[in-house]
């Protein structure tokens, strides 16, 4: 049976950054396979998992999980098929609902030989409190719906600050394993318990179980079925019934949206040059101004004017650029809401 974990995350929270460690710490030795879901024209991480030596399915989306549930079934089945993996590790789109990855998941469980294994969100510590407020449907879903939570940026947070995003994150999901050391400095058993919500607590409430035979009806099972009762015990009506009316033809529940519907997604592919200082100048606007819309994540790799290859990457407020190896083109990546794609257009002289 080969275990699925899917790694969740809203945009630019670190999930790729999270799933490189888990290849070289915590999988090292079992054969895995990565499925990505895209949301966007570029596929810009390729790069590096290739280099790994990870397979990669990659169903890039119109409608996410529409094109999940669709393609979901003969991806995996063709995945477990052709490579016999350990392990699948899924990476939803950013703006993906952990409940319908996992949902899907579920579905296909029986037919392809699977089983769902983990489901890990990656969130940032020091937008937890902003996302709540501004993306609560997308955001919230998967903090809802992880059996694990990975708080990534925390070196750069407060106690305070963490506290706060802690307690936020409490409210919504009470069961899921929270790490909040940051996760370069835990090893790999480390990381493996706690994606296993393996405490020492639940150890012992398992056995203290174990010993009185008293069985709880309530499916305390560590967040794995939160789409059908999440632990405020409620039963979740917002989940699609895909397959009868798929191709966005279906009737959408009220209050609930496509990630199509909300988010824009632009992307380019450039052979354009472009100096260290103007690419700065560009992000630092998009970091902290409208000039090009709400932009919530923008991620790029370019040819510099002196030849070097710069690669950047930007969520709201802070953004980076390092150095790279050159790729076969330059592409960028810009996800948001409103975004006035004509300025960005401009900038980038496509």
């Amino acid at each position: 049976m080969t275990k699925v974990d899917i790694v969740s995350g809203f945009l630019g929270a670190g999930k790729t950054t999270f799933i490189k460690q888990l290849l070289s710490d915590v999988y090292q030795g079992e054969k895995i396979v990565l499925i990505e879901n895209e949301f966007g024209e570029i596929g810009i991480d390729r790069g590096f998992l290739k280099d790994a030596g990870v397979e990669i399915t990659e169903m890039n989306s119109g409608c996410i999980c529409c094109t999940l549930v669709g393609d979901f079934s003969t991806a995996l089945r063709k995945v477990v098929d052709e490579y016999h993996p350990d392990r699948i590790l899924i990476e939803p789109s950013g703006v993906g609902k952990l409940s319908d990855v996992a949902k899907a998941v579920r579905d296909v469980e029986k037919h392809c030989g699977v089983c769902l294994n983990g489901q890990i969100t990656v969130a940032d510590g020091k937008k937890v409190k902003i996302y709540m407020k501004n993306f609560g449907e997308f955001y919230n879903n998967q903090i809802e719906h992880a059996s694990v939570i990975v708080l990534s940026r925390t070196q750069s947070m407060t106690e305070e600050k963490l506290k706060e995003a802690v307690a936020m994150i409490r409210e919504k999901n009470p069961d899921a394993s929270v790490i909040t050391t940051p996760w370069d400095k835990l090893d790999g058993e480390v990381i493996r318990k706690a994606l296993e919500h393996r405490s020492v607590a639940d150890q012992l409430l398992e056995e203290e179980e174990h010993h009185c035979c008293h069985h709880h009806e309530e499916g305390h099972d560590h967040g794995h079925h939160h789409d059908e009762h999440c632990s405020c015990g409620h039963h979740h009506e917002e989940h699609h019934h895909h397959g009868e009316e798929c191709g966005c033809g279906h009737h959408h529940h009220e209050g609930h949206h496509h990630a199509d519907e909300v988010f824009t997604s632009w992307g380019t592919e450039t052979v354009e040059k472009y100096e260290k200082a103007e690419l700065e100048n560009w992000l630092e606007e998009m970091a902290d101004e409208n000039k090009y819309g709400t932009v919530l994540r923008a991620k790029g790799i370019v040819e510099g004017t002196d030849g070097q290859w710069l690669e950047f990457d930007l969520v709201p407020g802070e953004y980076e650029i390092r150095n790279a190896r050159p790729d076969y083109t330059g592409k960028v990546c810009v996800i948001g809401t409103d975004l006035k794609t004509d300025e960005i257009k401009g900038f980038l002289r496509v």
